[in-house]
């Protein structure tokens, strides 16, 4: 097996590694056929368990490898981890005041739907996560051209799997929030796979321009961190804690938290 994949070209195999990574997000984000009534508790636990997951993967998939390519890289890591994490975060501001103006509108498109604002900004602020998790892979493997860091074809396939499983959550918590706010189980489900479809494009963009966004990848990933965590506080824990047992609301984030730490910390 091993033989079979070093013939490969690593672009094609940037491919094959993201598009692994997507068909995970989009086994999460098929969870949401299992809840055939939407029982509001259930929707709400489910709500803070996604805001569990993205608080977790904002540190340990974006802000600490940030961190860490970084100084590899010889850049000022506090730095470039500061200015990404707000721009990230000032984004998604800007975003949350443009969807307020188009939420009437598009509510009237889709008159199920409770919040439309809130879908767009859980949708684009995952999306953005996963662009530099694909351009991280891409580099992986383009990489091994230069041998730059070391790099193995093993450590690109182990980085692909982690990356992959940890998708399978993140898939989840995009799609069962988007069908708690009234949209259809279907529609959930292909929203919660399309935040996913951008990884294997960014693999194929990291893999042909591995040497200068590698200088790119540090920025990226705290900008997407940023942007994950202004979600979670402007959107999802506020909506979680209407819940009357908003105690075990709290539960649910911090099991949505462990469950994506064990993830990041064991495949790191």
């Amino acid at each position: 097996m091993y033989n079979l994949l070093s013939n490969i070209n690593p672009i094609i195999l940037a491919l094959l590694a993201t598009l692994f990574t997507f068909s995970i997000t989009a086994l999460g984000a098929a969870l949401v056929y299992f809840f055939k009534k939407v029982n509001k508790t259930i929707m709400d636990a489910m709500l803070g368990f996604a805001a569990g997951v993205m608080i977790a993967a904002s540190f340990w998939s974006l802000l600490s490898p940030s961190i860490e390519m970084a100084n590899t890289l010889n850049m000022t890591s506090w730095l470039v981890a500061t200015i990404g994490f707000l721009s990230g975060g000032i984004l998604l501001f800007i975003g949350d005041k443009v969807f307020d103006l188009l939420d009437k509108k598009l509510t009237k498109k889709e008159p199920n739907i409770k919040s439309f604002k809130r879908c767009m900004m859980l949708m684009f602020s995952i999306t953005l996560h996963n662009i530099p998790e694909g351009l991280a892979v891409g580099v992986a493997f383009g990489s091994i051209v230069y041998s730059l860091n070391g790099a193995t074809l093993e450590s690109a396939c182990l980085l692909a799997l982690g990356i992959g499983l940890q998708n399978f959550p993140e898939g989840t918590a995009v799609s069962v929030p988007l069908r708690r706010e009234g949209m259809s189980r279907t529609k959930s489900f292909i929203y919660g796979s399309l935040s996913g479809l951008v990884e294997p494009i960014a693999g194929i963009l990291g893999a042909l321009l591995v040497l200068k966004v590698q200088k790119l990848l540090p920025f990226l990933l705290a900008f997407a961190a940023g942007a994950m965590i202004y979600v979670v506080i402007e959107e999802l824990v506020p909506e979680s804690q209407t819940n009357k047992k908003k105690d075990l609301m709290a539960f649910f984030t911090l099991i949505g938290f462990t469950i994506m730490m064990i993830l990041d910390v064991a495949l790191g």
